[in-house]
């Protein structure tokens, strides 16, 4: 899936397009073999000891996978832990410097099948550097990312603890929300071309755990481009938006639609963008905000005015 040139902040717009997903990885005597979001296995003779990531979100899992120190290089953006901070940028998602790539000699490069650019990762494939093209397309996936990289780095100790850690936390999510009122939303990627997910995203997945319900969830398009008035039509309970710092509120674009419920209410939520946009662990911190959220706009929703 080729990118979509929308300018959400350039920190976000390479994690907002993810939809395949994880297997698990498996260790055997023949080496260490990896899932590829193609359905194919890459196979490596042993744990990686040189690590280069093409995407932010990437970076950040090889750390909760416990395997930082393995981190060689990593593009721009990449800003979570503080370590990452201090290793090498080899460009961004987008434009990938292959000569500097080639030189640091990794055993593994890890890249994002939908956000990086195929030709470029065919080209470090023909110069016989290892590519794992990985996707997440649900909360848990994060979880199987995290359990195959500590399969890859050899660090299944940290890695496995991790994805358990995870899994019982989005269980427990899952069942203290399962019979709370349905809260219809419209999610704002970009107001200005006006943006939106549909059912399939990851954050609109994140979201139902809470009850959530996406008002544009039956578009083909994990993120189209939709009409002003096709949003007021709508006329969702809750307008939820990535809250960049330093930037406007987002949402305020729609206080000149006053009998739209969700700005009558008040109900503009705000949801911090390096989590909830990113298919990292602190997407989980960012669901648990969202669950509170909405918690509160159930109990204090009120009538339309006539």
């Amino acid at each position: 899936m080729t990118p979509h040139p929308v300018r959400v902040g350039n920190r976000f717009v390479s994690v907002l397009f993810i939809f395949i997903g994880l297997i698990t990885a498996h260790v055997s005597a023949a080496g260490i073999a990896l899932p590829q979001a193609n359905g194919e296995i890459l196979t490596l003779p042993g744990p990686a000891e040189r690590i280069i990531t093409l995407a932010p979100n990437l970076a950040e899992l090889v750390f909760a996978a416990g395997a930082g120190e393995r981190l060689k290089a990593v593009v721009e953006y990449s800003n979570f832990t503080e370590q990452v901070t201090r290793i090498p940028r080899i460009g961004d998602a987008f434009r990938i410097d292959l000569e500097r790539v080639f030189e640091l000699k990794p055993d593994l490069v890890i890249a994002w099948k939908s956000g990086n650019p195929q030709t470029a990762l065919q080209k470090l494939e023909q110069l016989g550097v290892r590519v794992w093209q990985i996707e997440i397309t649900s909360p848990e996936e994060i979880a199987d990312a995290v359990e195959n990289i500590s399969h890859a780095a050899g660090t299944q100790t940290t890695g496995q603890a991790v994805a358990r850690q995870m899994r019982n936390r989005l269980t427990d999510m899952r069942r203290q929300n399962a019979h709370k009122t349905p809260v219809e939303y419209f999610y704002q990627i970009a107001a200005r071309p006006l943006y939106t997910i549909n059912g399939q995203h990851i954050i609109s997945r994140s979201l139902e755990i809470c009850g959530g319900v996406n008002v544009f969830s039956d578009l083909p398009a994990l993120a189209p481009q939709i009409s002003r008035e096709s949003v007021i039509l709508a006329n969702p309970q809750v307008m939820i938006a990535p809250e960049i710092s330093g930037e406007p509120p987002a949402l305020d674009v729609w206080q000149d639609w006053p009998r739209l419920q969700a700005i009558q209410n008040k109900h503009m939520l705000y949801l911090p963008a390096d989590e909830i946009s990113q298919a990292t662990p602190r997407l989980l911190d960012s669901i648990d905000l969202a669950c509170k959220l909405l918690d509160e706009v159930r109990g204090a929703t009120q009538p339309l005015e006539e």
